[in-house]
């Protein structure tokens, strides 16, 4: 009976073994390192995304408790300016 259970034991430890290396290979290998890269690139571009997006409504905030106006317009040469309220 005692050999049964070590038996089993030493089953389930190969099983889990055998699996832990598969996997290993599998994030170690080029398709793993492809997958890793592109996770850590769209990581990337969503936080710098999250970034902008923040910055611009922080511009809002702070250009209405100014007073700024955020109209832009077309001057002359193609550039584009801004103007305070004041001015206008």
């Amino acid at each position: 009976m005692n050999r049964i259970i070590w038996m089993g034991i030493g089953v389930a430890i190969g099983v889990i073994a055998f699996r832990k290396v598969t996997e290993a290979k599998s994030v170690l290998g080029p398709e793993g390192l492809n997958r890793a890269v592109g996770r850590l690139a769209d990581g990337l571009y969503d936080f710098a995304d999250a970034v902008r997006d923040g910055m611009g409504v922080r511009e809002a905030e702070l250009r209405t408790a100014l007073g700024i106006d955020t109209a832009t317009e077309l001057a002359a040469g193609g550039a584009i300016a801004r103007r305070d309220a004041s001015r206008a």
